[in-house]
């Protein structure tokens, strides 16, 4: 198209200096494990992962610890202040109650550490020269540990460096909530529609977004050293991880001098639930909504309405110039719109499908609880919380010979501490 771009993901890699030391070797051997979880091999199983992470980065860490990672999750006295979040099991907030922390913080190993202390700081030090990937928020700056220092004890080593703005430029001591990542990120400014101001997505999904970068960059980082035995930091911005997620937005931005008769400036106007293009949209149905589109084959799309009687104006000549084809487009939703209106949303999926058709039943939460597809791939997974079972949300992929698992939930803070010091030689 005339223009040339950097490949670039939101992860920055600095060497420990260039040195190319004795490469490590590619699997640690199982004898090598103190005191593993208890868990059957994972495809991470030998790994080992201190996890100072807040909520920024903690979702990274459950990946690589669902894995199959040895992961070491410090507190400070009195408890990590993410075991306060909510909902907690029967609305009683407790260290071991929440459903939220038993997700994110799952298959841990939890220390208790006084990093403000000097036995504090020499414990974070032991810890992360026993690792060989350290994910870190900002912990080792707030007890004076140098990451550069902790390469050179340990060449090997990688460090996660999880931030809201990054480490330079005018923003870096800025720190971000979901709520303002998002808006500082620019994935604000797509919700919502002109009629409403930008609005704030479910959950915390720019955290999550940045946390799966943070496992990308710290497995990508743990090959280079296991191939060289040259470790290096890595720095995983939340600012960055959301841009990049933005491709569509800033394609229209580049490019809005070739789109055609849709264009009406530089910047797409907030549009709800539509793409784009127009061509893909949530409608509502009889009993619920769908995301419907006539894309990839409109002919076939047409003939599916001319099947229903229900084509309207479709057939027109006019609509064979390709200079009416916003009109076309438009004449195409509306009448799709009004199509969709006389029908269920889960029959009209379910047909839709059977002709090939992409369109996307909006399941609600509660039927997304119950959804069949789930089950019978076996998606749900139980976690322990406060003493009972509970079903919550299953890994994001499938491994057929080192499975992903929940071997372990919510358990009392520092409950590993005296196990976990021993084995990095703390005396007793």
């Amino acid at each position: 198209g005339g223009r040339e771009f950097e490949s670039r993901l939101p992860l920055h890699m600095h060497s420990n200096g260039g040195a190319v030391h004795e490469a490590v070797p590619p699997f640690r051997p199982k004898s090598a494990r103190l005191n593993p979880m208890p868990d059957s091999p994972g495809a991470l199983s030998g790994v080992r992962i201190l996890d100072l992470t807040d909520e920024r980065g903690i979702y990274g860490a459950k990946l690589l610890a669902d894995l199959g990672a040895d992961v070491v999750r410090v507190e400070a006295p009195g408890g990590d202040p993410l075991r306060r979040r909510g909902p907690h099991v029967d609305g009683a907030p407790g260290q071991e109650s929440s459903l939220y922390y038993a997700f994110y913080a799952s298959n841990r190993r939890f220390v208790t550490v006084d990093s403000v202390s000097a036995d504090g700081r020499a414990q974070l030090e032991a810890l992360a020269a026993w690792a060989d990937i350290v994910l870190d928020c900002g912990m080792l700056a707030s007890a004076g540990i140098d990451v550069q220092s902790l390469i050179a004890a340990k060449p090997a080593l990688v460090v996660v460096r999880v931030t809201s703005l990054g480490t330079e430029g005018p923003w870096k001591d800025y720190l971000a909530p979901d709520l303002v990542a998002a808006a500082l990120g620019g994935f604000a400014a797509t919700t919502g529609d002109v009629d409403t101001p930008p609005l704030k997505g479910f959950g915390e999904l720019n955290f999550m977004t940045a946390g799966s970068y943070v496992a990308i960059g710290a497995l990508a980082a743990l090959r280079h050293a296991r191939e060289t035995g040259e470790g290096q930091v890595v720095d995983a911005p939340v600012h960055e991880a959301i841009a990049s997620c933005l491709e569509q937005v800033f394609m229209w931005w580049w490019y809005s001098n070739r789109l055609g008769p849709m264009v009406k400036g530089k910047v797409l106007p907030r549009r709800g639930s539509m793409h784009w293009s127009d061509t893909y949209q949530v409608m509502n149905a009889t009993d619920g909504a769908i995301m419907v589109t006539p894309m990839p084959d409109v002919q076939k799309q047409i003939a599916w309405l001319v099947e229903e009687g229900a084509h309207g104006d479709l057939l027109d000549e006019k609509f064979s110039n390709i200079k009416n084809y916003a009109l076309f487009v438009e004449t195409m939703m509306s009448t799709l719109r009004e199509w969709v209106a006389t029908k269920e949303a889960e029959a009209l999926f379910l047909d839709a499908q059977s002709r090939h058709r992409p369109y996307g039943w909006v399941l609600p939460i509660e039927r997304v609880g119950d959804n069949p597809h789930l089950a019978a791939r076996g998606w749900w997974k139980t976690y322990s919380v406060g003493g009972k079972q509970f079903k919550g949300p299953g890994a994001p992929y499938h491994f057929s010979e080192t499975p992903w698992a929940v071997a372990r939930g919510s358990v009392a803070p520092g409950a590993d501490t005296e196990t976990v010091l021993r084995e990095i030689g703390w005396g007793a």
